[in-house]
């Protein structure tokens, strides 16, 4: 056997003519690699796919775990949402594929990878750097990004070599999805004024469809990481299914959104996120009763950083390793129940608690229990003001009047 190759396998048109183009355009036996991290409805039959289309070997893996415990709940603690909307589940996912990829590449002494992107979107940014980071040696092989045929054309080049293609009714979209997302993109989507169309969707019900009654949920977190619900206690996988069905039943976790793209354009992306809106807001409201005005205002600025991190590519960085550090040590105190209400397409926290809570009713109230100081406040305004007053009589032109 000549120098292999592995090739991210999804088992589509692409990826299935990929491994003979491979071989014919580089001379490598290809060995392809397929994980589910929640996007793999049956990873025997696809591994058998791979061996129809040519492949030397076919290996699979189920990574649904891992992807939640190590990549989807890390970036939950770090508040990850690229541009305020993209909860990025695409791009957490790829990382992770970029690290199994090398993996199965050292277990099969190859010399290089390959995978599906194009070279158009940022998908192959995030694989391309991920395997650069970890397999420097490896050589990156893009079949769709090099070869220029269009989809007639695969087709073609299939039916003249033989290659037995999936045989199903090609969807006006391009869709990706694993366990904590859907993406939904091309097709009607790229013109911005039109509304999605009702069969963008498949994970959560119209609004105007939803249940009549709402649904209540009550998450709770350890150290930031969601551990139960409801009060019974489970895995992460589980409990994100479950999340992601009950959610999905009321409407909740669609987001159409215009976002920048890493290549420089701008692209209409159609989101289905029901268990990670949910996650996400119940996470935030428990932060916002532990942590300090100061803490929270920073974590933030965090936030925002690690979002556009994963979204650009650079999960095997040391910059997002000095940011783990610091949101790994914010977590400490995160640690409580919130209680959520899922209606008509709405997610609303309506309740929260923790042992370590910053909220104090007898500060807050103004009934009877107050144990405010009311009297200090005067002395507190005087020093407040003080430089504002000092500056409005020593530069009497600075201060203008609105």
């Amino acid at each position: 056997m000549g120098e292999l190759a592995v090739l991210a396998y999804s088992g589509g048109l692409d990826t299935s003519v990929a491994v003979k183009w491979i071989k014919e355009h580089y001379g490598y036996e290809v060995v392809t690699f397929t994980v589910d991290i929640g996007n793999v409805a049956n990873l025997d039959a696809i591994r058998q796919k791979a061996l129809d289309v040519g492949a030397v070997d076919a290996v699979v893996a189920d990574a649904r775990a891992e992807f939640i415990d190590n990549y989807v709940f890390p970036a939950l603690k770090a508040d990850a949402v690229y541009e305020g909307e993209y909860s990025l589940a695409t791009a957490i996912g790829r990382p992770l594929i970029a690290k199994l990829l090398v993996q199965v590449a050292r277990d099969k002494n190859a010399v290089a990878v390959a995978h599906g992107c194009t070279g158009k979107g940022n998908d192959q940014v995030r694989l391309d750097v991920g395997v650069g980071t970890l397999g420097p040696d490896l050589k990156i092989i893009a079949p769709a990004r090099e070869w220029g045929m269009t989809r007639e054309e695969l087709i073609k080049y299939a039916d003249e070599n033989r290659i037995p293609i999936p045989v199903t009714k090609k969807s006006p979209y391009s869709i990706d999805e694993n366990l904590w997302g859907r993406s939904i993109e091309t097709g009607v989507l790229e013109n911005p004024w039109n509304e999605p169309p009702a069969d963008v969707y498949l994970w959560t019900k119209s609004p105007d469809e939803a249940p009549d009654s709402p649904a209540y949920v009550e998450v709770e977190f350890e150290k930031g990481i969601p551990v139960a619900l409801d009060g019974a206690r489970m895995d992460g996988v589980d409990l994100v299914e479950k999340l992601h069905q009950l959610a999905g039943e009321h409407g909740v976790g669609r987001v159409d959104h215009v976002e920048n793209r890493l290549v420089g354009i701008k692209s209409r992306e159609i989101y289905e996120a029901p268990a990670a809106t949910v996650l996400l807001k119940a996470h935030a409201a428990l932060q916002n009763i532990v942590m300090t005005k100061d803490q929270l205002r920073f974590k933030s600025y965090v936030s925002t950083q690690y979002a556009d991190l994963i979204y650009n590519g650079l999960w095997f960085s040391g910059f997002r390793q000095d940011l783990v550090a610091y949101v790994d040590h914010t977590q400490a105190f995160v640690t409580g129940t919130v209680r959520l209400k899922l209606h008509k397409g709405s997610c609303s926290v309506v309740g929260r608690k923790s042992p370590h809570s910053l909220y104090d009713m007898s500060l807050a109230t103004y009934d009877k229990g107050d144990t405010f100081q009311q009297s200090d406040s005067p002395g507190f305004i005087r020093l407040w003001g003080l430089p504002a007053r000092i500056q409005a009589r020593a530069q009497k032109g600075a201060i203008g009047e609105d």
